[in-house]
């Protein structure tokens, strides 16, 4: 925690060094972000590199004067929203926008959620490639709500869609994913 404001003050000096530093503590981090949002690896990569360019640019935003204690978790999340913001804004640039379905915002969906225990088991590698399989737009809702925290009207904003829209995605997503899930199951059986 010492160390990482101590390095964050540094790359505040502009200090090549330090920034290499954190740049390798934080980069497999930042990548497996970057690649659940985009396909293709060398894409990934560039949007990892993207992101720590706009981290050291804008690192005069990030507060180290408040409550040291918290720094690293603050810090995480800070460069997790940069990531996510950079993943959105490179497949928004490349054309890469999906259609999303629309559905009538007056409706109510019930999201339901898993009653077993057995995606534990699932290995990440797997579950990031069932991830992969979803359409793009189901995929990124996915991404979004579940493993990184935002909610429908963060996620609406995100993407120009409807928080109907949104719902309607996580709810077909959890769908695909809880089938492929139990297909994979059933495989190991055998």
């Amino acid at each position: 925690m010492e160390l990482l404001h101590t390095l964050l003050k540094s790359c505040l000096k502009d200090d090549r060094k330090s920034q290499q530093l954190l740049y390798e503590k934080f980069y497999k981090f930042a990548l497996k972000i970057a690649f659940r949002y985009i396909d293709d690896y060398n894409e990934a990569l560039t949007i990892t590199n993207d992101s720590f360019i706009k981290l050291f640019k804008n690192l005069k935003q990030f507060d180290l004067t408040f409550d040291n204690q918290n720094l690293e978790p603050r810090f995480f999340g800070w460069l997790k929203k940069i990531v996510i913001n950079t993943s959105l804004d490179y497949l928004k640039k490349e054309n890469r926008q999906i259609s999303y379905e629309n559905i009538d915002n007056s409706q109510i969906w019930e999201l339901t959620e898993a009653t077993e225990t057995a995606d534990s088991k699932l290995l990440y590698k797997e579950l990031i490639g069932f991830l992969k399989e979803l359409p793009p737009s189901y995929n990124r809702v996915f991404n979004l709500y579940v493993i990184d925290g935002y909610n429908h009207s963060e996620i609406a904003e995100l993407l120009n869609i409807s928080i109907g829209t949104s719902k309607s995605n996580l709810f077909k997503a959890k769908e695909i994913l809880q089938k492929r899930v139990a297909e994979f199951f059933e495989t190991k059986k055998v």
